[in-house]
């Protein structure tokens, strides 16, 4: 589904990543650790076409497209989903049309409020969500377990084909973290999606069970493995894996 090559990357004329190489096939949990500054974030948003990150040599591939050639909103389209960190509030615009319209965009098809509230609803029974939540307008006074509810239901929405998770448990309780967890697991489940889960800790790991674990150090992956690597982190930190 997903295949980077030699993948170099500069923002603000400095190198962040130095060569990544990795692919990631259909219904595959990949899982990327590595301690702060080393280029996690940077692969993230690297991958959805942020303009402040310069690919600088290298090929990233998607489904057979040249995905450097297509704009972030083409790449969406094309069934990739970035969860962020740190989601952005916008006042005035309702989750319910918000959701609604990416909903049509994605699908092409212009669907009433009262035929897409069906659709959403059936969304927020996976999450354990309130009616009253979709009335809201986007992200604006919500807690970070709230963003991160509203991300997942943005996903289950949009039914992407690979889901870029980044740091998707930070700040979360375990009752939110297994509710997420839920979320991403549905998916798999129903449309075998892929997903890239970017985090500093393994406790996620408990529920959503990955099957390749790479560490990142310097811009470069240093080691791949199993869920077994994960605990060896865990354990021995960072370290290991050199300066």
């Amino acid at each position: 589904m997903l295949k980077i090559k030699q993948l170099k990357v500069n923002t603000d004329n400095k190198e962040i990543l130095k060569g990544i190489n990795l692919t990631i096939n259909k219904n595959e949990v990949h899982v990327l650790m590595g301690p702060n500054g080393s280029g996690k974030s940077t692969l993230a948003q690297t991958l959805m076409g942020h303009p402040n990150y310069h690919v600088t040599d290298g090929e990233i591939i998607f489904e057979d497209k040249n995905l450097l050639e297509l704009k972030s909103n083409e790449r969406a389209l094309s069934g990739l989903f970035l969860s962020f960190q740190y989601p952005s509030e916008v006042t005035g615009v309702s989750i319910t049309n918000f959701l609604r319209t990416i909903y049509n965009k994605k699908n092409a098809v212009k669907l009433s409020p009262i035929k897409f509230r069906e659709i959403l609803q059936e969304k927020m029974s996976i999450l354990g969500i309130s009616q009253d939540f979709t009335s809201r307008y986007l992200n604006e006074g919500f807690s970070g377990g709230e963003k991160k509810k509203m991300e997942m239901l943005q996903m289950l929405i949009m039914e992407p084909k690979l889901a870029i998770l980044d740091e998707l448990d930070s700040g979360l309780d375990i009752d939110a973290l297994k509710t997420v967890s839920e979320a991403v697991n549905y998916l798999r489940t129903t449309t075998n999606m892929s997903v890239l889960v970017i985090t500093h800790y393994t406790r996620i790991l408990n529920y959503i069970i990955p099957d390749f674990v790479h560490v990142i150090k310097d811009g470069v992956l240093v080691k791949s493995g199993g869920k077994e690597l994960a605990d060896e982190l865990e354990q021995q930190g960072y370290a290991p894996f050199g300066e």
